[in-house]
This record gives structure tokens, C-alpha cells and sequence, in this order.
């Protein structure tokens, strides 16, 4: 199969699909791979590094989609690169189409075989393409949260950890999955006072074991969300529904409540975000202040840390990129049930339910769909 690796054109991203480690081995599979010059040169690696893996250069965008069967990507399809896609072609790639959809228009109107990284499951029902980003996304809400409460940035002047005779600043996150623990062992690390908030139980119980004293774990009621949110100086939004629209848990209502100053940083934002308030931003101007509070929802967070996240994105995706080269999307999808969960848009028609239910439109099973 003749596999695409295009440069994202999304502002500030410069992860890649394929780096020459997995080229090499989509190679050694017989495949042919067509990477579009400068493709990651931002990460170090050049285009000399691509052919010594066995790939061949391209000059543009144009040439990778019109010629490859399967293009694999990091974010979703942007309009332009949404034009050049074929009828029949795969997209392997981050979509979040649940609140886009423009997009989603887009790719049933190409009459692609469009499969999100976000969506794909594994046999205990967790997202392994997403875990990578999202484990990244929550280390990195810390940081840039601590960066957005310095004073510079319009924030309340705090530093996380404080000092001696200073508190800490009180960081509540949102969201005890992936990105949210995370988020807490990066926040606990640098001793700031940590509560975590999550409607599951169980993972409330191992967060509680694996931190200790050092984090607080709260049940979610809309009671407690008010009254930890008002007191609380950093929010981490980490809340998440596979495939579907992020739950709006913060009213603008609760954000007028929140502290002058204080920050949220919604890593949900691909979804749709977790606020009322939240509306997406880019690496290029990435905060914004509303109700007195600084917002930080860049929608590609990992792609400020391009070289680890491409790395760590590489090692998940790979296995499946293969699958998909080496015997081709319908037979893979039909062997996998875990890669079937992945498909979202097939040849017109919307396959994944929870998109199809936030967007309001006619859903098809996708093993009904790849049969028919």
C-alpha cells in the first residue's frame, strides 16, 4: 500500500504522523511511503532521515493525498487538506468531530474511510491512541497553568508549591482519567494543595492509593464542583466521553463565582471544552480572559512538546498503521473490533453513535457499513 505522510499545516503544530523510526518498519512490510518534504524538521528530523528509512520525498501537500491510498496524520483534516482527499481513501488521524461539524460534513462529502485516533479502543475498554496526548496534555496543564497565574499573564500572582510560611495554590482537576491523573501527579509533585473530582468510585479509590495524603478525592455533585471551583486558584478541565462532546460541567454562572485571576485550563477543549466560557485557542494566542479568569484552551496542547509527543503518539499508532497497509481497511476493521472502534466516517456514512447523537445526525453501525 502506498502510505502519506503530509506536514500539518494546523498554526503551531509540528507533530508528524510517521517519524523515520516508523517509516523504516512500514517499509520492511513491503510498503511504499510518501512524506512531504520539511514534514519534521521542527522535531530534527530531516528529509535525509526519511529517505534513509526508505521513504520518498515529495515536494507538496497536493502530491502525498493525491497519490497515497492510506494518509496518516496527527490532527484532524484542516478545509484545505479536506479538499484534496479521495473517495476510497484512508485517514488515520485525530478527528474530534463531536463538536466540528464543518468537518464532519467535509469528510462524508469526500467518501473517505475516516478512523480517529481518539475513538480506537483495546480490550479493556480504554483508548490507546488518546492515552500518549492525553498523558501529555496533563503534564503539561500544570505547567502552563503555573506560567498563566504569574501576574504577566493576568493571573492571581501564585506559585504552585508556595515556600515556607506561603500555601500552596489549591489546584482542582476535573477528571480522574489519563490526562487528569497525570495533571495530579504532576501537581502533587511540585506540592501544591491537589483535589482531584471524578463521578467514578473505583478510580477515585486508586487515586486515593496511589497518592495518599497529598491529594484530596472528591465524588462529583454539582455542589461540590461550586464550592471547590470557587475556592480553587488553577482548574484543570479533564473530563472526558469517548467520541462524544465534552460534559459542560463549569457554568458561566460558577466562573463570576471563581477567584479574580484564577485559571482554567481546559484540556477537553478538543471535545468541545468543559466550560461554559471555554472557546478554542492556539499556541499562537493561547489565553483569554473572561468573567476575571484566564482561560488557556489550545486545542493541540502536545504539539508545544513535539518531538516527545510525536514520539510517544508513534509507538501507539504504528501497529495499527500497518494492520491497516497490510491487508487493507475493510479486512482490518472487520478482523479488529478495537480498530473498528476507531471508525468514525465510511464512505459517506457516520459511524460512530456518540458523534452522530452530538451532532444530531443519521447514525450506521460500522460493521453494517463496512458490510453493505
Amino acid at each position: 500500500m502506498r502510505i502519506g505522510v503530509p506536514k500539518e499545516i494546523k498554526v503551531h503544530e509540528y507533530r508528524v504522523g510517521l517519524l523515520p523510526a516508523s517509516v523504516r518498519e512500514a517499509v520492511a512490510h513491503g510498503h511504499e511511503v510518501l512524506v512531504e518534504t520539511g514534514a519534521a524538521v521542527r522535531l530534527g528530523f530531516f528529509d535525509d532521515d526519511f529517505r534513509g528509512a526508505g521513504a520518498k520525498i515529495v515536494d507538496t501537500a497536493h502530491e502525498v493525498f493525491g497519490k497515497a491510498d492510506l494518509i496518516v496524520k496527527v490532527k484532524e483534516p484542516q478545509p484545505l487538506e479536506i479538499a484534496m482527499l479521495r473517495p476510497g481513501q484512508i485517514l488515520f488521524t485525530y478527528l474530534h468531530l463531536a463538536p466540528d461539524r464543518a468537518q464532519t460534513e467535509g469528510l462524508l462529502d469526500a467518501g473517505v474511510k475516516a478512523i480517529a485516533y481518539e475513538t480506537v479502543t483495546d480490550a479493556r475498554g480504554r483508548l490507546p491512541l488518546l492515552a500518549p496526548m492525553s498523558e501529555v496534555a496533563g503534564r503539561m496543564a500544570v505547567q502552563v497553568g503555573a506560567h498563566c497565574l504569574e501576574m504577566e499573564q493576568g493571573g492571581r500572582g501564585m506559585l504552585l508549591g508556595g515556600v515556607a510560611g506561603v500555601p500552596p495554590a489549591k489546584v482542582v482537576v476535573l477528571g480522574g482519567g489519563v490526562a487528569g491523573s497525570n495533571a495530579v501527579r504532576t501537581a502533587v509533585g511540585i506540592e501544591a494543595n491537589v483535589t482531584c473530582i471524578d463521578i467514578r468510585i473505583e478510580r477515585l479509590y486508586e487515586l486515593d492509593q496511589w497518592f495518599g495524603a497529598a491529594l484530596d478525592t472528591v465524588y462529583a455533585t454539582r455542589q461540590a464542583v461550586e464550592e471547590y471551583l470557587r475556592d480553587a486558584d488553577l482548574v484543570i478541565g479533564a473530563a472526558l466521553q469517548p467520541g462524544a462532546s465534552a460534559p459542560r460541567i463549569i457554568s458561566r454562572e460558577l466562573v463570576q463565582d471563581m477567584k479574580r485571576g484564577s485559571v482554567i485550563v481546559d484540556i477537553s477543549i478538543d471535545q468541545g471544552g468543559i466550560s461554559e466560557t471555554s472557546r478554542p485557542t492556539t499556541h499562537a494566542e493561547p489565553t483569554y480572559i473572561e468573567e476575571g479568569v484566564v482561560h488557556y484552551c489550545v486545542t493541540n496542547m502536545p504539539g508545544a512538546v513535539a518531538r516527545t509527543s510525536t514520539q510517544a503518539l508513534n509507538n501507539a499508532t504504528l501497529p495499527f498503521v500497518l494492520a491497516l497497509a497490510d491487508v487493507g481497511a475493510v479486512e482490518a476493521l472487520r478482523a479488529d473490533p478495537h480498530l473498528r472502534d476507531g471508525l468514525n466516517v465510511y464512505k459517506g456514512m457516520l459511524t460512530h453513535r456518540a458523534v452522530a447523537e452530538a451532532l444530531a445526525m443519521p447514525f450506521v453501525d460500522a460493521a453494517e457499513a463496512i458490510n453493505a
